[in-house]
């Protein structure tokens, strides 16, 4: 039985196996091509995690979450291009995006008139802008609510389709 670590500052690979209520050896077995010893490398920070071993371990630890923060945190791709994501409650992501999607309503008329040539001029520059803003408000609330579901089905609160 492994001893339960004192560390202050744990990662947020650490904080999900001891949230799991599994100690490294606990782990290990569970993931089953990853030793205790590769994890306490991981959880120390003495050597960056693969994606396959994040997914294992989000799926292990039940805690999709870890997939978004791997991307959005230690690869180079997802640190460009893949925003971090908040977990979130569910009455709280519908309020986001029932109001992201009403300013947007009032915005749909002036893509249409800013779009409709296919070509954005310098008037329309900044308007675009601003309608651009709101759509990646939407991208992160449609995200948010994605995590959501994952952690419910990862709970057994819901089940997976198909």
């Amino acid at each position: 039985m492994g001893r339960k670590s004192t560390k202050p500052n744990k990662n947020i690979y650490q904080i999900s196996r001891e949230n799991a209520g599994l100690t490294r050896e606990g782990a290990s077995e569970r993931l089953t091509f990853l030793s205790a010893d590769r994890i306490e490398k991981i959880e120390s920070e003495k050597s960056l995690p693969h994606p396959d071993e994040i997914l294992a371990m989000a799926d292990c630890y039940k805690n999709p979450s870890l997939c978004n923060y791997y991307c959005s945190h230690e690869c180079p791709i997802g640190q460009e291009y893949v925003p971090e994501v908040k977990f979130k409650e569910l009455s709280q992501i519908t309020l986001e995006m029932l109001a992201s999607l009403n300013a947007l309503e009032k915005e749909k008329s002036r893509l249409i008139e800013i779009t409709v040539d296919g070509v954005i001029s310098d008037d329309e520059m900044r308007d675009f802008e601003h309608i651009q803003e709101q759509l990646s408000q939407i991208s992160m609330t449609i995200d948010s609510l994605q995590l959501w579901v994952q952690k419910a089905i990862a709970d057994g609160k819901m089940r997976q389709k198909g």
